[in-house]
């Protein structure tokens, strides 16, 4: 089995980046195909295998010029929403609590909440988070929770 096989399986053939599904049939020259994107930070300098992610081809060759944006999906109705990948090294890196989003309902938030731990889940593996909801100013203000690492 390859490199790009077993960081595949172990991502569930899913881009890291916009979280859509890889075809393992596609070509690796296609910008739908399969890449390995390389993240190297002090706690994976030196480990092998440490900081590799599967990504598509595209999203990997984009991420180069331009810094990565993980999208929040439209179906979510929220306000002033954080950029998750910040989040996340922030988190990685100090722990605590970080409010990502506002919403106009408790349900809308209860939503954002599920899909934010969910995501982080591919997004942030090793980043254990929950989520919470709490009202404040005639809204609700979710923010992701993590212990320091």
């Amino acid at each position: 089995m390859s490199r790009l096989d077993e960081i595949a399986e172990r991502d569930g053939w899913r881009c890291w980046l916009c979280d859509e599904p890889v075809d393992p049939a596609m070509s690796v020259n296609d910008a739908r195909g399969p890449s390995v994107d390389s993240l190297s930070t002090a706690k994976t300098r030196g480990k092998a295998g440490a900081g590799e992610r599967l990504a598509h081809r595209g999203c990997n060759t984009r991420k180069g010029a331009v810094k990565p944006v993980v999208p929040w999906p439209p179906q979510l109705f929220v306000s002033d929403p954080a950029p998750l990948i910040g989040v996340a090294e922030r988190l990685e890196r100090k722990g605590g609590r970080e409010v990502v989003a506002r919403c106009p309902s408790r349900s809308d938030a209860d939503q954002t909440a599920g899909w934010l731990v969910d995501r982080f889940s591919r997004l942030a593996p090793d980043l254990p988070v929950t989520a919470t909801v709490e009202p404040g100013g005639g809204q609700f203000l979710v923010a992701l929770v993590s212990g320091r690492r």
